[in-house]
């Protein structure tokens, strides 16, 4: 199981704080489970297609296409600004 968490406005614009999948729901590749998630709608496919979406896998930012197994947690945050 992994368990995909939605942080900040992304939590609000996709009605979703978290999902838990098991094993065969989710596919193995960070960038295939994006498309999956993608096939959800259309919000899900603005926030998992968006090239400004951050990534953290196991709360460890990433901007690379990793391999998924059962236990990590994937957690998408949307861009953060400040000044």
């Amino acid at each position: 199981m992994i368990k995909v968490l939605f942080f900040a406005s992304f939590r609000e614009q996709l009605n979703c704080e978290q999902l838990s999948l098991e094993e065969g729901e989710y596919s193995a590749l960070l960038s295939e489970l994006k498309r999956q998630l993608a096939e959800k709608g259309d919000a899900w496919r603005e926030v998992m297609m968006s090239d400004r979406t951050l990534v953290a896998i196991n709360q460890n930012m990433t901007r690379q296409d990793v391999t998924l197994r059962s236990g990590d947690e994937v957690a998408f945050f949307p861009p953060v600004t400040g000044g």
